[in-house]
């Protein structure tokens, strides 16, 4: 709605213009002034769309008032209305830039046609400017799209300056916002507003493809803590519009700080690709960042060293006292040491933290989800050493006193045991198979069936033994073989110490 001004110091004639433009069913924002010291007044604190003023006024009269206000604001179309007398004052404005000028009393018909034909001009301006305004955004993000995929050079980048917005490089850092599936293609060009308002500063929206869309941001002041805190929950509040929005899983990687030129954007739009491939590898992880060098912070990348290694085995062997001995080892790496980020500390120990769960029977998934949510929620390390801690105190409980699961896993032993006594069978092997400590599983499996694990399987290997030199005539040395003994002499020590003969007496005493 465009907004006019009329000046007059005679109410009635102000009244009789109002009640025209109301007659013309004019769409208009009307404000008055008595005089053009007032209309001043009123323009040096609001824009104005039309002018419309009397010739002869007090104080300031309407040739001084357009010779004032016309600088203010240039687009402004002003209309004069005068007396017959005052022809020589409209000629005077018209060379000052007045649209046009309507005589006194007014026709209503002449009046109607000189405001259509301002409000026309002003429309074909309004849509050349909003015209010239999407050319530039569309050359703008022409380049910005050049830039990401590294098709712009720095030198091929000076040369255009002039086409371009003054502000196109005034960035120094960006966000890339992808989902689960395509998203930006199903909800268009709405979504960009939204978007910027979530981001709560002035930024950049660049769509890239049908699942991500990226961020241009300035750098504030401040210092790097605070910048980081900023960006976590500019993050927080993207994740959040899309999940209440639109129901949609959304992740955020964030790039350091750079120097905005053709070359930096497209170097630092690939790191943020690589830290967007880590959501594949992680659960429960939705923000990705590159750490700023001026932090003081290196990312260091998860290596499998042999404390993790030793963790994730004492998980997999249920073996809980040593878990304890090493994750309290792995602990005092981190306590303490601010060489490692935030971001990685929590990644390494949520990590840790799937294993656990994968290794637990009938595992809830949104409950694994919710613990490393929680983890990344931390402010502190020992608030994840707490939530570690807790949840090995769940893997002991589930462990040592779930009688269920350990039957099921001895019966798997004694299984195996009866589909392959003809093979080595050690203690260690076993354990492997259940993923438990040795020394665990010999304990557990006598408290199952009363039995020590190496006399059973002794005991079955004899049975077998038995059963074939009472209903075959295979040799001694076979059926040793078939037993599980390579040697014969031993086998045939551990056949007389279990029936008090030998394996040859037993078969010719029948």
């Amino acid at each position: 709605m465009y907004k006019l001004l009329i000046v007059d110091d005679e109410k009635i004639e102000r009244n009789g213009i109002k009640y025209l433009l109301e007659e013309g069913k004019l769409e208009l924002e009307i404000y008055e002034a008595v005089n053009g010291k007032d209309a001043l007044e009123f323009l040096s604190k609001t824009r104005v769309d039309i002018l419309l003023t009397d010739v002869k006024m007090p104080f300031i009269d309407g040739i001084e008032l357009i010779r004032q206000a016309a600088p203010l604001y240039p687009d402004m179309k002003i209309i004069i209305f005068s007396g017959y007398s005052e022809f020589e004052y409209a000629k005077f404005a018209m060379k000052m830039g007045v649209e046009d000028y309507v005589l006194k009393p007014v026709d209503p018909e002449e009046f109607a046609a000189t405001m259509n034909k301002v409000i026309g001009e002003l429309d074909e301006i309004s849509l050349k400017q909003e015209y010239e305004q999407e050319s530039r955004e569309y050359i703008g993000k022409h380049f910005l799209y050049q830039m990401v995929y590294g098709n712009l050079s720095n030198e091929e980048l000076d040369k255009s300056k002039n086409i371009l917005d003054e502000d196109i490089l005034a960035f120094h850092r960006m966000i890339l916002l992808e989902t689960d599936k395509e998203f930006f293609g199903r909800v268009g060009n709405a979504i960009e507003d939204e978007i910027k308002t979530a981001v709560e500063e002035r930024a950049r929206y660049l769509n890239l493809n049908s699942q991500q869309c990226l961020l241009f941001l300035e750098d504030k002041d401040g210092s790097c803590e605070e910048r980081c805190d900023a960006l976590h929950a500019m993050a927080d509040r993207l994740i959040s519009l899309l999940k209440t929005n639109y129901g949609e899983t959304a992740y955020v990687a964030i790039s350091e700080a750079f120097d905005p030129d053709a070359a930096s954007v497209a170097e630092h739009f690939k790191v943020l690709e690589g830290l967007m491939q880590e959501k594949f590898y992680t659960t429960g992880r939705f923000v990705f960042e590159q750490q700023d060098e001026t932090c003081g912070s290196e990312v260091a990348e998860i290596e499998n060293d042999t404390l993790m290694k030793q963790i994730k085995q004492d998980v997999r062997m249920k073996d809980i006292l040593n878990l304890r001995t090493h994750f309290g080892e792995l602990s005092e790496k981190y306590t303490g040491k601010n060489a490692y980020s935030q971001v990685y500390v929590k990644f390494v120990f949520s990590n840790l933290l799937k294993e656990f769960y994968d290794n637990m029977p009938d595992a809830d998934e949104m409950q694994q989800s919710r613990e490393i949510e929680r983890i990344y929620c931390t402010n502190t390390f020992d608030e994840i050493k707490e939530i570690m801690l807790a949840n090995i105190d769940k893997l002991e409980k589930i462990f040592g006193r779930n009688p269920q699961m350990i039957h099921r896993e001895i019966e798997d032993i004694k299984q195996y045991i009866y589909d392959n006594y003809d093979k080595d069978l050690s203690v260690n092997d076993l354990a492997d198979k259940v993923y438990m400590a040795p020394s665990y599983l010999s304990f557990v499996f006598k408290n199952e069936t009363g039995q020590n694990l190496s006399k059973f399987i002794k005991a079955y290997r004899m049975e077998k033994a038995k059963e074939m030199l009472e209903t075959t005539h295979k040799k001694v040395v076979t059926i040793s073989n078939e037993v599980g003994y390579e040697n014969v002499s031993y086998f045939c020590q551990s056949f007389r110490e279990y029936f008090g003969v030998s394996p040859q007496k037993f078969r010719d005493q029948g």
